[in-house]
This record gives C-alpha cells, sequence and structure tokens, in this order.
C-alpha cells in the first residue's frame, strides 16, 4: 500500500473542521419545527430509558429477597414489569419518530444546499471553470453533497441520543453509588485520547478520500466523451494507466481513512470491557461490605452500559464526522468561491438599451488573464448596426477573449465596450446578454426534441417562426427527413445528427432568438466544405439586419464581411475588407496565401455597403 504523508491535525485545522460543522448545523435553521419534535422524542426517549434500569433492579431484588428465604411478592414484581415492558414500547415509537423527523430535517438541509450550489454554479465567473475539472466540480455538487447528507441522516439524530444518554446514566450511576461512579469515570479520559489522537489523523485522509474522488470522476468523463478518440490513437493502456493512478491514491487514502476510523469501536470497546470488570470487582466488595443490594448493582451495570456504550458510539461518530467535514469544506469552498462583480442599481438611458440596434465599439481595451501575460493591449474598434465583423489571427492573438469580453464572460482591465453607445459594466449581464445570439466551436445540443433546441433561446416561439429559422439556417430539408420531422429526439449531445447539422441546428436557434448581434466563435470548424458553404449563405442572410461577429481561421468564411480585423499578440494589426487586405500584402494576405495557395475559391455572395471603422 502507497503511504500517504500524516495529515495535519493541529488546532487549526481542528478549529475549521468544527467551523464546517457548525455551518451545516446552522442550516438547520429552516427545519427548525422538525428537529424540536425529534429533540423531544430524544429526550423523552431517554428518560424513559434511564428509568427502566432502576425499575428493573427493584425487580431484581424482589426476586433477591425471594430466594434467599423471604416471601416472592407476586403483585409488586408485575407492577414493577408491566411499567418497565410498557417503557421500552413507546421508547422504540419514539425512535421512530425521531428517526423520521430527523431525516426530514436533514433533506430539507440537503435541499437547500443543492439550491445553494446550483445557484452559485451560476454565478461564479467563467475563470472559475477555467480552472477546475468538470468532474471535480461535479463531485462538490453530488458526492460531497450525497455523503454529508448521508451521515448526518445517519448520526445527528443518534449522537444527541448518545450525549443525553451519557449524561443521563452518569447521574443515575452517582445517585446509586458515588464510588462505582468514580470507577465508571476512569474510563472516559482514557476513550477522549484514543478518540482524539485517532480522529486527527483520520481527517486529513477523509479529505483527501473526497479529493481523489473527485480526479478520479474527472477522468471517468474525459474517457467518456473522448472514448472515440482513445481507441483511434490506441491509447487505452495510457488511459488504463492514468485510471490505476488515481484509482490507486483512491484506494490509498480510503484505505487509510477507513482503517483509522475504524480503530475507534474496538479501542473503545476494550476500555468499556475493562470498566466493567472494575464495576464488577468494587460491586462486588461493597455487597459483601452490605453497602449495595443485588438489584442495585445490577442496575448499576445496566447503567454503566448506557453510559459506556453511547460513549464508544461517540467515539465512532466522531470518526465518520470527519468524513462529512472533510465533504462540507469541499462545498463550502464552492459556496465560498468569489463570485461575479456587482451588478448595477439601475439600467442607464433604458431607451438606447431597448431600443437593441447592435452598434458595438471598444476603447483602448487592454485584458489580462495572468498579471504578467498581456492578452489585449488598448484594443480599439467600431463596428456600426447590421455589420459582418470577421476577426482573424493566429491561435492565442486573442480573437476570442474579444467577444468574452463583449459579453463580461471577463471584465477588461482597461478601457470602455459600450453596445448601442451604453458602457456593458453599467448594464445587468443578463440585460446585456440579451443582445447576443451565440453559436460556439463546439455545438451544445441538450437532451429533448429539435423544436425544443431551435426555440432554447425563445420557448414562446411559434412553430411557424421555429420552421422559418430553420428554413434560414438551412436545417428544414434534413429535419423533414427524419421519421419524426421536428419531433425528433435528441440526446448524447445531438444524436443521430451528424457535427455539421448541430451547428446549423445552433444557427437556427441563435436566429429565432432574434438577436441583434451575433457571434459566431470558429462555427465552421466542426463542418464539411458543403456545410461550411450553407453556414456562408445562412450568414449572408442575416448581415442585413444583424450586427454579426465572425471568429474564424478558415478565411473562405469571411470573405464578404464588412469588417476584417486581423489581430496578433493582442492587438489590431491590419483592417478592412478581404480585397482590401490582400491589396496590403501584409498579415490578412500571408494567412491567404498559407490557405489557397494552388486551390481555387469559391464564388460567395459580397456586398461592400457599409464598412466598420477601426481606429
Amino acid at each position: 500500500m502507497t503511504r500517504l504523508p500524516a495529515a495535519g491535525s493541529g488546532p487549526p485545522e481542528r478549529r475549521r473542521r468544527g467551523r464546517h460543522l457548525l455551518r451545516l448545523l446552522k442550516m438547520l435553521d429552516p427545519s427548525g419545527a422538525a428537529m424540536t419534535g425529534a429533540l423531544m422524542c430524544i429526550a423523552v426517549f431517554v428518560v424513559l430509558n434511564v428509568s427502566a434500569p432502576k425499575i428493573l433492579g427493584d425487580a431484581t431484588d424482589v426476586v433477591a429477597e425471594a430466594v434467599l428465604g423471604g416471601s416472592f411478592n407476586a403483585v409488586r414484581f408485575t407492577s414493577l414489569l408491566v411499567p418497565v415492558t410498557a417503557m421500552y414500547l413507546v421508547a422504540s415509537l419514539l425512535s421512530w419518530a425521531q428517526g423520521r423527523l430527523t431525516a426530514a430535517a436533514v433533506q430539507g438541509l440537503a435541499y437547500r444546499l443543492r439550491e445553494a450550489v446550483e445557484d452559485k454554479l451560476h454565478r461564479v465567473p467563467v475563470a472559475y471553470y477555467d480552472g477546475r475539472s468538470r468532474g471535480d466540480v461535479l463531485s462538490r455538487a453530488s458526492n460531497d453533497l450525497d455523503n454529508v447528507a448521508q451521515l448526518l441522516n445517519q448520526l445527528l439524530g443518534q449522537l444527541i441520543t448518545s450525549l443525553l444518554m451519557v449524561f443521563a446514566s452518569l447521574c443515575m450511576m452517582l445517585l446509586i453509588s458515588p464510588l462505582l461512579a468514580l470507577v465508571a469515570l476512569l474510563s472516559v479520559p482514557v476513550s477522549a485520547l484514543l478518540s482524539y489522537a485517532v480522529s486527527g489523523r483520520a481527517q486529513g485522509y477523509f479529505a483527501r478520500q473526497w479529493a481523489a474522488t473527485g480526479d478520479v470522476n474527472s477522468l471517468v468523463e474525459e474517457t467518456a466523451s473522448g472514448h472515440e478518440t482513445i481507441k483511434l490513437f490506441g491509447a487505452r493502456a495510457l488511459m488504463a494507466d492514468r485510471f490505476a493512478t488515481h484509482n490507486r491514491s483512491l484506494y490509498t487514502a480510503s484505505a487509510q481513512a477507513q482503517f483509522l476510523s475504524g480503530l475507534v469501536p474496538p479501542l473503545m470497546a476494550f476500555v468499556a470491557n475493562i470498566s466493567y470488570v472494575l464495576v464488577a470487582l468494587v460491586g462486588g466488595l461493597q455487597f459483601l461490605a452490605g453497602a449495595m443490594t443485588i438489584g442495585g448493582i445490577q442496575a448499576f451495570i445496566q447503567f454503566n452500559r448506557l453510559f459506556s456504550q453511547p460513549l464508544g458510539q461517540i467515539g465512532g461518530m466522531v470518526q465518520a464526522l470527519q468524513s462529512c467535514s472533510a465533504s462540507a469544506a469541499r462545498i463550502f469552498e464552492l459556496l465560498d468561491a468569489a463570485e461575479l462583480s456587482a451588478e448595477p442599481a439601475s439600467v442607464p438611458d433604458a431607451a438606447s438599451v431597448n431600443g437593441r440596434r447592435g452598434a458595438v465599439a471598444f476603447e483602448h481595451v487592454s485584458f489580462r488573464y495572468r498579471p504578467d501575460t498581456p492578452v489585449l493591449e488598448d484594443l480599439s474598434f467600431r463596428v456600426d448596426p447590421g455589420q459582418t465583423v470577421a476577426i482573424v489571427g493566429h491561435t492565442g492573438a486573442g480573437k476570442t477573449t474579444v467577444v468574452n469580453l463583449l459579453m463580461r464572460f471577463h471584465e477588461p482591465d482597461a478601457g470602455l465596450i459600450t453596445v448601442d453607445g451604453v458602457d456593458i459594466a453599467q448594464l445587468p449581464r443578463d440585460t446585456l446578454r440579451q443582445h447576443f445570439g451565440v453559436v460556439l466551436q463546439e455545438p451544445w445540443i441538450f437532451t429533448g426534441t429539435i423544436r425544443e433546441n431551435i426555440a432554447y433561446g425563445d420557448p414562446s416561439a411559434s412553430d411557424a417562426d421555429i420552421v422559418s429559422a430553420a428554413e434560414a439556417s438551412h436545417v428544414d430539408h434534413f429535419v423533414r427527413s427524419l421519421p419524426d420531422g421536428y419531433a425528433t429526439m435528441l440526446s448524447n449531445g445531438g444524436e443521430p445528427l451528424s457535427q455539421g447539422q448541430r451547428q446549423l441546428l445552433s444557427i437556427a436557434r441563435a436566429r429565432l432568438s432574434g438577436r441583434p448581434v451575433l457571434v459566431l466563435d470558429e462555427a465552421t470548424s466542426w463542418v464539411d466544405t458543403r456545410t461550411e458553404v450553407l453556414i456562408r449563405h445562412a450568414m449572408h442572410r442575416l448581415r442585413s439586419n444583424r450586427t454579426s461577429f465572425v471568429i474564424a481561421h478558415r478565411l473562405s468564411t469571411i470573405r464578404d464581411a464588412d469588417l476584417i480585423l486581423v489581430m496578433d499578440h493582442g492587438r489590431i494589426v491590419e483592417h478592412g475588407t478581404h480585397q482590401t487586405l490582400l491589396a496590403l500584402g501584409g498579415h490578412y494576405a500571408r494567412l491567404h496565401e498559407a490557405q489557397f495557395a494552388g486551390s481555387d475559391e469559391p464564388e460567395v455572395p459580397h456586398d461592400d455597403a457599409g464598412t466598420g471603422v477601426a481606429q
């Protein structure tokens, strides 16, 4: 077994664990009625259970008197056993009721946690996802949350019951015999020290267990989504080795955590058995000295069991709480992540915003993902409503960053971006994004019908509007060929459609939304030549009433653009129309020559009316 470094267990770490658990318990407040009912059930349950041994002890004395030569008092014996039987029956019913109420409270907490996590995932910036694997984020939102709910459901009522049982049993033991109570209490510091020593080491391994679970989930998700590429390149052995490494880490952390947590119950049981032996020895001497009756000793031994058994259970529950705390820490790390900057309190110049003409301007915009790595430097350009703007350049030139800033997925470090003359920083993000229809490099198709996928941006759209958008985007002809037409169910990211058909479907969705600015981010990188021509024709139709940003490596898709911005290392080095830039013989001409040297360029519609102005 691979040996992991010792887990941290100092006071700061313990305080952090305690804060996580307290924060979880505070989230039970909205379920206060259920928890109050559960606590009342627990209190009565404990009273009944600690009262029964004393009555049984009195019943034992009735029998002992008869055995030692006295008469057997059947009436008193019966009057003692009947109430005890009723007490145990009521206690069982109360235990069931407490379990139901606790489960309701804990599931309410889990429900609120899921809502909080889902809401948080919408409020964190794009950079949060850029720096983490999807599998780890999903693991926090599912595995860790389920672990918290399961353990709290198992432990919360049991822990409170055990604590009250220990306290009540101790009071009864002190009432019966302070001397025997002192003997029984000798086991407490020993048990506490053992539990404290083991729990500190177990916590670190539980944290690693859930982190390793996230790594395994990430790799499984990656393997499932890329299984065709893995098989194509014969990389099954490589992926198997990677999985074995992650799986071994998970196995090692889990085995260490379970081993350490499993040490506590037998250690506590051993200490409890030693305590029983000492109590029996001292109790026998007390009986011989006439200081206690047989029934008193029997009652005390039962109370000692009621004292030591939940005490041992508490030790075991502390270990389970370590796993709960480790998962809670991962959930709260997500919930405490930095959020998007605050939205403006009001929308300025509402008439201009509602007009949504689609004019866009960048004024001296700079941006960096890392402080020492500039991505955009002093970027300025202006686009009039209805124009098509193409952004080209080598990989990493900053093309996609331009549209990410435009839609406020990131905030610029300097400069001003306006839409229809309004600073986008003064617009709520939802209001701003109502300007944009977006088609990404990899089309996103959710499980549902073709009709539902097209109408995603406008669920209230009529069938006629859906069909019109499909026809304009060259979708209708292949949808009509499907047995179920627009009712065809899509799954697994768009099956049974081809990759090109999925991209056309996403373009139809953007068209139907009726938004004034269209963003195509490498929209043709997944399609064949014929589909590329269809997309170019669809873009030509859209130019008359939409501002369009086209990010493309394939220059054949942007020859008819009103304005082409050529970017290099975060700056605009050239701007103009296709013909103008070819005549310059600069960056664009070299890109064009590299792509089309020795080939005939297909003819495409072109309209030189209206050009954007780059500053």
